[in-house]
């Protein structure tokens, strides 16, 4: 995997750019936040990159922060969600306005997005609404927001998908502490 690459800006063709890095030049798609961020063509640039490899092509994606990398990654998660609708998302609004439409659960900020239509905003809003840092979270039946935050995080992070740890949690006993929340979801999974 590349995660950054730091050389000369050769050019600038919305949304590609290219950077020559001891004379190797790469093409990377960049979103327009990033695109303002770059110097003059011929400065030296250093940019976190995703690099996505398909059946039929790789593409090397680069962004200016670590935070807009860490988005796209989120957003090419979401079903239906590819890395050029993800790009014009991070084109249209900055991560903290993202964040901030994802906590209001504002899918009117997102529709003005070109691209992004009613059922693609509201599937973002609620595929991210767990996921970003910061963001909605409900409260379930089975304990306190972070208690059970706690245990979806920890249950995301062994490689439970969203379906089967929003299942496990909301069978959770009231109250219950974060390592034994963990455990007995671990257990009703099993059983699952």
């Amino acid at each position: 995997m590349i995660g950054r690459i730091a050389g000369r800006l050769l050019a600038k063709q919305p949304p590609q750019i290219i950077v020559d890095v001891n004379g190797v030049g790469y093409e990377l798609d960049v979103p327009m936040s990033t695109l303002y961020q770059l110097p003059a063509t011929g400065e030296s640039v250093t940019l976190y990159t995703h690099l996505a490899v398909r059946e039929d092509a790789h593409q090397l994606f680069g962004f200016a922060t670590e935070a807009e990398r860490a988005l796209f990654r989120q957003l090419i998660k979401i079903s239906g969600i590819g890395a050029r609708t993800a790009l014009s998302v991070l084109s249209g609004l900055s991560v903290a306005e993202l964040h901030e439409a994802v906590r209001g659960q504002d899918g009117a900020r997102l529709t003005k997005i070109p691209g992004i239509g009613k059922k693609t905003a509201e599937r973002l809003l609620l595929e991210l609404r767990d996921r970003l840092p910061g963001g909605v979270v409900t409260a379930s039946p089975g304990g306190a927001p972070s208690e059970s935050g706690d245990i979806a995080n920890a249950l995301s992070a062994l490689g439970y998908n969203d379906k089967e740890v929003q299942w496990a949690v909301t069978r959770l006993p009231a109250g219950t502490a974060v390592t034994d929340g963990i455990r007995q979801a671990l257990k009703l999974l099993a059983r699952a």
